[in-house]
């Protein structure tokens, strides 16, 4: 007799159905697993056999075949327990319901258990584009997988429940998605700007680079206030959408990131990796070609600090990826594109020993130990950063100054910007100045002859690239957003190309 259940597989953010066809007849006893199972996939035979049995059902001697099709695509992972399982007891007739319409998946405990998998929300979106009315997961997987609205969801904690349900005999509790109590749980922060003192400028140029979702680097001595100020970004940034909340939540379950039973990112990432991360890790791969911390951050922000310090590989690997919004991952088993859209935040000191510049006299480092250091962070990076912001160094009386603007009030204009931008890009495809291409450029920010006439001589004096061009041209778009200006005026453009003059200072 042969049965067949549902599963699905994962190449990137992406699932593929894949049936599990089991064939129960007469010969030697034994289980055979084909259609090109990784060792997880084939180590199922033992978990399926001992969670049979030791959910009360039988393992008959009898000779079984399952073949996981598609032969062609690579099986991995441990989510093809349950259905193999099912898929047994109805090939052998302890289960008599029709399958159709149903996929399952999970890891067995030899117990019969059932335990989380990784991906169910890629798999539950599968599900749901292939016509499935129905999916059992894990009951740690509900939350996740009853985000997709359209698909029934149910959450079983064993393989004796996954049974009782098919069978009618104990029906399982649709899993209902509560995504907007989540939301309203996740904008809680316990930090805030009103908690920064001082560095007026570098809080307003932090303001400017998240109303327009722009690249950011800070530059100072040790102890002036940027990893501070870095961490504090995501209190300012707008609210995310439910969509995206879904694709970085997908990005994170396919990664494994999901943790403690959490169903969905509600909050804009903050990633924040050590100077000593590999290439593969920010930008992703390995052997399964995972998603890396580019695309953990995406939708959010990625902050490098100590800059300099992260090594050559590191910083030429991002740089494509910085400018697509996706970074692709090519290896022999699989090619995967993931999403990146990200804010970068990147700080760094001005030398090796961080006082350089900051007029106290206290910089011990020769003119060659100073270039070597800048020298790290080569002009493509640099020009691929959108903001560039000095942090100097505190005054005593700074630091008993009155507290800032709170985080709210900030947000309050960055969400203003940003609704107007999006207005502006809804028939576009992107959603904030940052992502403007040369023909966004020219049809959104139109110059008038003073204007032009301003970032022509900066241009020739400052001796910039095409790529600053058009940068300057998507900050002076975004400060004149948050100024309520239809159109760009001189003191947006000179006001951004304040924000390109340290690269003149530091690395000239």
């Amino acid at each position: 007799m042969i049965v067949k259940t549902y599963c699905a597989a994962l190449s990137g953010l992406d699932g593929n159905i894949v049936t599990i066809e089991t064939d129960a007849s007469g010969g030697i006893p034994q289980l055979d697993i084909v259609g090109l199972p990784d060792a997880s996939v084939r180590e199922s035979r033992e978990r399926v056999r001992s969670a049979v049995l030791n959910s009360g059902f039988d393992f008959p001697p009898r000779k079984l075949v399952i073949n996981l099709a598609p032969a062609d695509l690579k099986k991995e992972g441990s989510q093809y327990d349950l259905p193999i399982a099912v898929s047994v007891l109805a090939a052998t007739e302890q289960l008599k319901v029709s399958l159709d319409g149903v996929m399952m998946m999970g890891e067995l405990g030899l117990s019969g258990e059932l335990r989380a998998v990784d991906g169910v929300l890629s798999s539950v979106l599968c599900a749901k584009a292939n016509g499935f009315k129905s999916v059992i997961v894990p009951k740690e997987n509900s939350g996740e997988a009853a985000l997709v609205d359209g698909i029934e969801v149910y959450g079983a904690a064993s393989l004796a429940e996954t049974v009782l349900h098919l069978s009618g005999y104990g029906p399982l509790q649709r899993v209902k998605c509560t995504a907007r109590e989540i939301f309203i749980e996740n904008q809680k922060f316990d930090v805030d700007f009103s908690q920064v003192r001082g560095q007026l400028a570098l809080r307003r140029g932090v303001e400017v680079a998240t109303a327009g979702g722009h690249n950011v680097l800070l530059i100072g001595s040790p102890g002036s206030g940027k990893s501070m100020i870095a961490q504090r970004i995501p209190t300012i940034l707008p609210d995310m959408t439910l969509e995206e909340a879904l694709e970085v939540t997908r990005i994170y379950s396919v990664a494994g990131e999901l943790k403690g039973g959490t169903s969905i990112i509600a909050s804009r990432p903050f990633r924040a990796p050590h100077h000593s991360a590999s290439a593969v890790s920010i930008v992703g791969g390995g052997a399964k070609a995972r998603p890396g911390e580019l695309s953990l951050a995406h939708n959010g922000v990625l902050f490098l600090d100590e800059f300099p310090e992260y090594s050559k590989s590191v910083m030429e690997a991002m740089r494509q990826p910085l400018e697509d919004k996706t970074v692709t991952v090519s290896r022999a088993a699989a090619t995967c594109t993931y999403p990146c859209n990200v804010m970068l935040v990147a700080a760094m000191n001005p030398c090796r020993c961080g006082y350089y510049g900051d007029g106290s006299g206290r910089c011990r480092c020769t003119e060659r130990d100073i270039k070597s250091y800048l020298g790290k962070v080569s002009g493509p990076m640099l020009d691929r950063i959108d903001i560039q912001l000095e942090a100097p160094s505190l005054k005593y009386s700074d630091l008993t100054a009155e507290k800032g603007e709170s985080s709210a009030e900030i947000k309050k204009r960055v969400n203003a910007a940003r609704k107007v931008q999006q207005e502006r890009f809804k028939d576009d495809g992107i959603g904030c100045n940052a992502q403007m291409n040369a023909g966004h450029i020219e049809k959104y920010c139109p110059l008038g002859k003073e204007e032009n006439d301003l970032l022509k001589n900066v241009f020739d004096v400052m001796g910039l690239s095409a790529r600053a061009y058009s940068r300057i041209l998507k900050v002076a778009r975004t400060i004149a957003d948050l100024a309520g200006r239809e159109k760009i005026e001189a003191m947006d453009i000179t006001e951004a190309v304040g924000y390109r003059s340290l690269d003149r200072k530091y690395w000239n």
